[in-house]
């Protein structure tokens, strides 16, 4: 099975044994980083645009980067740099533990929703008066990050203030405030889901995990995604049969028998179900676009 690269903060600044966990650069002061396309992160990244425009690929689905638009990338999700127009802008790329410095809770980073989702839309266009009181707090914290006597307090501050102001704009564009507990229910249903997809649990073996019933686990899935606790683990599922039927060599058997399906025919016709295409089609679209040497 073919491995990703899996990169640090420290590849994309081109210093691979550099272990930052936070850096902010500005694509117009940028060289271009030595990564290979497809390839994961270990860590967050925030792009934001201010002009030109970008495409962009995140397990499969494309995006249109504009001016006045953020890109939100997760670590562990698959990202692929389609297009790259002449850009102004820049990215922002910070860890867990950066955010986390002295708070004892991870539920502070669970409880924002755009962050660690394969659901979600990474994409946010904000109205013009959000995205430039977000782009003004950027400014500090690149500012800041100048400075010989920076401050990681700061830093993390500005930081924690700047995702705050992005949540809100979401909240706003979705026209509810999610329950934090249910944010946070639901991002631990999708950690167990990354340990687990391939066993091809049902939904009350991940509801007993999480010690809720599983009308629970629905209601709270419906609540954050739109989607029930049964298709969200269906998803899962066929995201790595995405990936492997890309990326590896395995026949649709080989991909049925490693992530528990019953028989090759049945995994054929849910991934046909929720793709539209049958696994030996997509097999063949994405050899020529996605194929790794």
């Amino acid at each position: 099975m073919h491995q990703f690269p899996l990169y640090s903060i420290g590849h994309f600044i081109n210093e691979p044994d550099n272990r930052t966990e936070f850096e902010i650069t500005l694509f117009e002061h940028m060289e271009e980083p030595a990564v290979d396309d497809p390839h994961k992160h270990t860590f967050y990244e925030i792009i934001w645009i201010d002009s030109g425009r970008s495409r962009q690929a995140i397990d499969y689905v494309e995006y249109e980067l504009t001016p006045g638009s953020l890109f939100f990338i997760s670590p562990g999700q698959l990202h692929f740099f389609e297009d790259w127009e002449p850009l102004t802008g820049g990215s922002l790329l910070f860890t867990e533990d950066f955010f986390l410095l002295n708070y004892q809770n991870k539920d502070t980073l669970f409880e924002l929703s755009f962050l660690d989702n394969f659901y979600a839309n990474p994409l946010l266009k904000p109205d013009s008066g959000n995205f430039a009181d977000i782009r003004h707090t950027i400014e500090l914290l690149r500012r800041e990050h100048q400075r010989t006597d920076r401050s990681v307090t700061i830093a993390q501050s500005l930081l924690h203030m700047l995702l705050a102001q992005i949540q809100r704009c979401i909240d706003s564009q979705e026209g509810k405030e999610l329950s934090k507990k249910y944010v946070i229910l639901y991002k631990n249903l999708k950690h167990l889901l990354d340990q687990h997809f391939a066993e091809n649990w049902p939904v009350s073996a991940y509801a007993d995990k999480l010690h809720i019933t599983q009308h629970h686990l629905n209601l709270v899935c419906k609540q954050v995604t739109g989607k029930t606790a049964g298709e969200i683990i269906r998803a899962r599922s066929i995201l790595e049969a995405k990936r492997l039927l890309t990326f590896s060599d395995l026949t649709i058997t080989e991909v049925a028998t490693q992530l528990n399906f019953l028989d090759s025919s049945y995994f054929a016709r849910v991934f046909k179900s929720e793709m539209g295409v049958s696994p030996v089609a997509f097999k063949q679209a994405m050899a020529d676009k996605y194929r790794v040497s």
